[in-house]
């Protein structure tokens, strides 16, 4: 149970620093270049995992994957919003979707919910009696 926390938190804080979107002409973005009041409630969900795999609490892990995933979620529909009504501007919806379109997201959200996943599933270890 300790080290599949420790290894889900420290592949969701990699994953943190991983590039997240592609914004054109500005280039790649990681969690703090997205939003740092998201990023700094993302890298307490990490902490708590961590705290919660060295004091073997299953709960407290559990959490911190669940919170993780909520706010992975949170991100993607507020970077589909402000990318949308950034160029709201324009008058003709094509024109719109079209640039809303440039902005990519990147393979950091994988290896985030790679590390939530490990999160989500920890188990306690069975006790196994000797008689």
């Amino acid at each position: 149970m300790r080290t599949q926390g420790i290894i889900g938190s420290v592949i969701m804080a990699a994953g943190g620093m991983c590039p997240l979107m592609h914004v054109p002409i500005i280039g790649n973005w990681n969690y703090f270049d997205i939003d740092q009041r998201l990023a700094i409630a993302f890298y307490v969900m990490v902490v708590l995992g961590l705290i919660g795999s060295f004091a073997q609490k299953l709960g407290l892990i559990r959490f911190a994957g669940w919170g993780a995933v909520a706010l992975v979620l949170i991100t993607l529909a507020g970077i589909y919003f402000k990318a949308h009504d950034s160029f709201s501007f324009l008058h003709f919806k094509k024109l719109v979707n079209l640039a809303a379109g440039l902005v990519k997201y990147k393979w950091g959200w994988y290896v985030i919910a790679a590390g939530a996943f490990i999160l989500i599933t920890v188990r306690k270890p069975k006790v196994i009696r000797v008689n």
